[in-house]
């Protein structure tokens, strides 16, 4: 394969994972997955990790795996490349993986110290990937392995922190967020 082919097959095979977070900024809000609760005297998560933005962002992956298996073979043949198609459990995993990622990540924030918002380079970037991947590779081992090839998933490593920080300084523009990271 190309590296066109695998940049573009590695960013189609991501779409589903890479808009949940997105997604759970846009339409987040309303009572935090914790209920408010600490551990310790932290809190477990934050406000910035809630019910309506989890589902919200799952939700919109699936159904952008759903679109974008409809329009599969057109966007295979004007690319030149064959893209992967996402059965149900597969769209399920990378979208749910990719919240659990986030997930863990504020966990991992907040026992660390670290206020909502605050920077934690390379957890900030990859854990929604990891995650998804992980929970992908667990539900859909056979599907995983076919789709995230070697070369995919290097791209996926070296592309998603330059594509973390555009989406995230343009929700920052935008007003969605309180940081530009």
């Amino acid at each position: 394969m190309s590296l066109l082919g695998t940049v573009v097959g590695a960013l189609w095979a991501m779409l589903p994972a890479y808009v949940p977070n997105n997604a759970a900024v846009l339409f987040g809000g309303g009572r935090p997955l914790d209920g408010g609760r600490n551990l310790g005297e932290r809190r477990i998560l934050g406000d910035g990790k809630t019910w309506r933005g989890t589902v919200a962002g799952i939700t919109t992956g699936v159904v952008l795996a759903g679109v974008l298996n409809a329009v599969r073979e057109r966007a295979s043949e004007a690319a030149g490349v064959a893209l992967p198609s996402f059965p149900a459990p597969a769209a399920v995993a990378l979208a749910a993986g990719a919240m659990l990622g986030d997930i863990l990540a504020s966990f991992l924030k907040r026992r660390t110290g670290r206020d909502r918002g605050a920077a934690f380079p390379g957890l900030d970037q990859l854990d929604f990937v990891v995650a998804a991947l992980a929970l992908a590779a667990v539900v859909v081992p056979d599907w995983t392995r076919e789709t995230f090839t070697p070369g995919r998933l290097l791209v996926v490593t070296v592309v998603t922190p330059a594509l973390h920080l555009l989406t995230n300084a343009g929700a920052y523009v935008l007003g969605l967020k309180d940081e530009p990271w």
